[in-house]
């Protein structure tokens, strides 16, 4: 069945995307050739373009060269005292030659030392004017070849107004040495003129440039003129390997517009003329055609796309129906598991770490009773086999999420470098360890101990994983997570601390299981496989997840997400010095149901040196309270018969005795969580002399802080 579904869907998306594909294929080689044939054609325009700019410039390039030939014929003989004497009738002459060229600026004869001798555009030229820094008195003082065409320049002759360029020759000599110049002023808007009536296409380009790569007149019109293209410019580049036309397309130098240009060799001269069109104008041009094809195939291609589209989502819809049921069904089974976990975990914590409890007391009574080494080694190994069995009923506690937590402020920004000490003790020597943390504070509320439990099981797998060394690396950092979108659905800010290793990976058809109770992939004998479901168990219970990646001979990287605290961590206090009392220093109200146990956490209270006296039940304890209210701490199991547990004994003292502190010690209850949460300090069983002292510390300072407690308000 599942076969067939699945070719069903894949029947109707390759319909779907063939509905797109196939037209999207015709269309695109229609676009390709409509692309081509329109680069064709504005090539042709081009081209024609340039057909008439370079007719254009030659034509007036040459009749300025017949007004050279005018005013050698003019000035032939005169020297530069008689051009002087005779100022008056030669500006008139030069005058009229430059009203007859629309395209003059001026004409000016300048003698060898660069002072003009006469000009047409100003009467009496002046004589302090010194035009011998310009490049086209330079270029023939130099020995120009013939006519030289210049730079653009601003005039310095009263009476000219406006840029030009000049086009300048040497004047005859008889002795063949430098006899000064003759130079005839250009207008580039002359040239602008013309080029802006020829521009009929949007975005058309033309300019007039040296073979230098500087501008004499452009279209559209710069601002400022003095503009030249450098060695890369498509020009010049075709200029250096020996092109004198060519068509291309370039990203302009000047106004970084992107355009198709050609350019054609001036015949004659040392010039170019441009002609282009901009790219986006040609696009566009595309796209008007285009639409056209558009207009019909596209409504078309759309209403049967819809038409599949629609048949798909009402199959998915079946389908996806069915696998809800699915999913539904499989996460009912996974509940079902985890809460018979859960159920059969609780039920044999509470009497397994009552047992354990009583092992772990009788091995501290035992030591100072058989002090010799044989006895020694052998209670070392009933403690390490009571610590094994206290670890496992503890991890498997926190993946059915019923592990009595006590979360507290914890800055990992300060807290994953300390564990980095530990955990270098902890591998071996040829692992690396990598700690990356924020600068800042990075806070988050988790049970200091399960999440210390949490990471060192990560190092430990890790290390496993490397058995040749490598890199265990852990980074800490505040991410956002947004819903569905995010990891399991989460929401809201989380701090995100990945460990990495780079060891051998896991395959990948049993990633999904790592976090499964029991499951292991190290050999036998060799893991309990709680380790990885302590994790996600802790990861869970903190309000967060655990999620991990792998790829087998890479590594594997497992990322738990605990929800960040934008509390102030507390700063640590320092741990009180453990000290045997010399006499009694209270007394202390027991309550326990099973006797061993209550042997053993009496005589751990009087090693501390308090008076002990002992009740099997919350009533006895009430009525003991009664009679003798000369108590300074109860400390009382969490599950007992009778009817009343120690959470609501508790209760009832904060009621009946106000200001009586209060510990519950438990090997496991549902109640334990509740009573963390309302304040009541919970030690853990089974417990060790120096735990039940820390405890019964906080115990007691938990009554002497002002205000109400909080049993009394939960009352």
């Amino acid at each position: 069945m599942l076969t067939a579904r699945h070719a069903a869907i894949r029947l109707l998306k390759f319909m779907m995307v063939a509905s797109l594909v196939l037209p999207a294929v015709l269309f695109a080689f229609a676009a390709w050739v409509s692309y081509r044939n329109i680069e064709s054609v504005t090539d042709e325009r081009i081209d024609r373009s340039l057909d008439i700019l370079h007719e254009h410039a030659l034509k007036v390039l040459q009749t300025i060269e017949r007004s050279f030939a005018e005013v050698d014929e003019i000035v032939r003989g005169m020297s530069d005292d008689e051009i002087r004497n005779n100022e008056a009738a030669l500006h008139e002459r030069l005058q009229q030659i430059v009203k007859a060229l629309p395209q003059l600026q001026g004409i000016a004869i300048v003698a060898r030392d660069g002072h003009p001798l006469v000009s047409a555009t100003l009467m009496p030229v002046p004589r302090d004017l010194n035009l011998s820094d310009r490049d086209y008195f330079k270029a023939q003082e130099n020995d120009a070849p013939g006519l030289y065409v210049s730079a653009i320049h601003m005039p310095r002759m009263s009476g000219l107004a406006g840029e030009f360029f000049a086009l300048s020759r040497a004047r005859p000599s008889d002795r063949g040495r430098f006899n000064g110049i003759v130079t005839v002023a250009v207008l580039p808007s002359y040239f602008e003129s013309f080029y802006a009536r020829m521009s009929s296409n949007e975005g058309s380009y033309f300019a007039l440039v040296r073979a230098d790569g500087g501008f004499l007149a452009r279209f559209p019109v710069l601002k400022n003129r003095r503009v030249a293209l450098n060695s890369q410019s498509g020009l010049l580049q075709g200029i250096a390997q020996g092109h004198d036309r060519n068509i291309y397309e370039i990203e302009s130098q000047v106004d970084h517009v992107e355009r198709r240009l050609g350019y054609r060799k001036l015949s004659g001269f040392p010039l170019y003329v441009l002609a282009g069109i901009e790219k986006k104008a040609i696009t566009a041009e595309w796209l008007r055609y285009l639409s056209s094809h558009l207009m019909f195939g596209l409504p078309l291609a759309v209403f049967l796309y819809a038409g599949l589209a629609l048949a798909l989502r009402r199959t998915r819809r079946l389908y996806d129906e069915a696998d809800r049921r699915e999913l539904a069904e499989g996460a009912l089974r996974q509940a079902q598991r985890l809460e018979a976990i859960g159920q059969l975990t609780g039920g044999v914590a509470h009497d397994f770490n009552n047992l354990l409890m009583i092992i772990s007391g009788s091995v501290q009574r035992l030591r100072s009773e058989l002090p010799d080494k044989k006895h020694t080694r052998l209670l070392d190994m009933i403690a390490t086999a009571t610590h094994r069995g206290e670890t496992l009923t503890r991890q498997l506690l926190t993946y059915s999420r019923q592990q009595t937590l006590t979360p507290e402020i914890v800055d990992l920004s300060q807290r994953l470098p300390v564990l980095r000490e530990l955990l270098t003790r902890s591998l071996r020597s040829d692992i690396e360890i990598k700690v990356d943390v924020p600068e800042g504070v990075c806070a988050t509320r988790v049970d200091p101990g399960e999440f210390e439990l949490a990471i060192l099981n990560l190092a430990v797998n890790a290390k496993d994983a490397m058995p040749n060394g490598g890199v265990l690396s852990i980074r800490a950092k505040p991410v956002t997570l947004k819903g569905e979108a995010s990891e399991e659905g989460l929401s809201g800010d989380f701090v995100a601390v990945r460990v990495a290793d780079t060891g051998h990976g896991i395959p990948a058809e049993v990633l999904s299981r790592v976090f499964e109770p029991f499951f292991t992939t190290k050999e036998v004998g060799k893991g309990t496989g709680l380790g990885l479901s302590q994790v996600y168990g802790f990861a869970k219970q903190s309000g967060g997840t655990a999620t991990i990646t792998s790829t087998e001979g890479r590594g594997t990287a497992i990322t738990l997400y605990l929800p960040r605290s934008q509390e102030e961590p507390l700063a640590a206090a320092a741990p009180a010095a453990s000290q045997t009392p010399s006499e009694t220093v209270g007394t202390v109200l027991l309550v326990e149901d099973n006797d061993d146990v209550a042997e053993v956490g009496a005589g751990y209270l009087r090693q501390l040196g308090y008076r002990v006296r002992s009740v099997a039940n919350a009533q006895a304890a009430i009525a003991a309270l009664r009679l003798d209210a000369e108590v300074d701490l109860v400390f009382s199991d969490i599950l007992m018969p009778g009817g009343m547990n120690g959470l609501e004994l508790a209760r009832e003292i904060a009621v009946r005795f106000p200001g009586m502190p209060v510990l519950l010690a438990t090997g496991y209850s549902a109640s334990a969580q509740d009573a963390v949460r309302q304040g009541v300090v919970v030690l853990q069983k089974p417990y060790d002399l120096e735990s039940l002292q820390r405890h019964i510390r906080e115990a007691v300072e938990g009554v002497k802080r002002p205000g109400p407690s909080h049993i009394a308000r939960a009352s």
